[in-house]
């Protein structure tokens, strides 16, 4: 009887031995797919790249993904500080390549032309102010890019930046700068108008003025008698 106990004792002591050392669970990812038949690849993203922008983080996601095949494009994601490719082992052929073309992308990345959408954000600059600038000189254009926006049948061109300029004006605040000139530039012409408006008006007064002296003085004039001239020709009054 007490070999029976001594052994249901050994039993569970060996049991609960082997449930602490048993392996846990591997953890799920985001994807609902474990770690074990997950890839996960991940590459750093400085923030002169992104020049601390959300929308320009998106633009990079989207040029990583223009450059990888269709059904890889989803596992590509761009985010704060790094870019991240997912997928699962049995795609291990395609997560391979895709790795290998966004790491090629990721070594020219702080290079990559600004969008017009990108440089408004980074410079928190209005669209009519990008215009504007870009006009007259300030905001200098790398070149041009023409793409077909899903659901146009015309394709659209607009201008791209040069990230290191745009840095440029980002880091000497120039925005503001300009901006103020503008300001004082729109004043400037108002007052211009206004004096012009001014010396129009007066002129305007003026002519009405000499019109109206010009007719009281042909008014002034003492009427002349119809037929005299025949009567002072045939010397009546001498």
């Amino acid at each position: 009887m007490a070999d029976k106990k001594k052994r249901g004792s050994l039993r569970k002591l060996v049991g609960g031995l082997a449930a602490k050392i048993a392996p846990a669970p591997a953890p799920a990812t985001g994807s609902g797919e474990s770690s074990a038949t997950t890839l996960v690849a991940e590459w750093p993203l400085p923030p002169s790249a992104t020049l601390g922008s959300a929308v320009r983080l998106k633009g990079i996601e989207r040029e990583l993904r223009a450059r990888l095949p269709w059904a890889v494009r989803k596992f590509a994601k761009a985010e704060t500080g790094r870019v991240v490719l997912r997928m699962l082992k049995t795609d291990a052929d395609a997560f391979e390549a895709a790795s290998a073309t966004i790491s090629r992308i990721l070594q020219g990345v702080e290079t990559l032309a600004i969008l017009p959408r990108e440089a408004e954000d980074i410079l928190t600059i209005s669209a009519r102010e990008r215009h504007k600038w870009l006009r007259d000189g300030r905001l200098k254009s790398i070149g041009t890019r023409t793409v077909k926006m899903r659901g146009r049948s015309k394709s659209v061109t607009f201008h791209v930046f040069d990230p290191r300029h745009v840095e440029d004006i980002l880091d000497r605040d120039l925005a503001t700068s300009w901006r103020e000139a503008d300001a004082l530039e729109v004043t400037e012409n108002r007052r211009r108008g206004a004096g012009k408006a001014a010396l129009t008006r007066a002129g305007k007064r003026e002519r009405k003025a000499g019109t109206a002296r010009k007719s009281a003085k042909d008014d002034g004039l003492p009427p002349k008698l119809e037929g005299w001239d025949n009567f002072e020709a045939d010397g009546l009054l001498r």
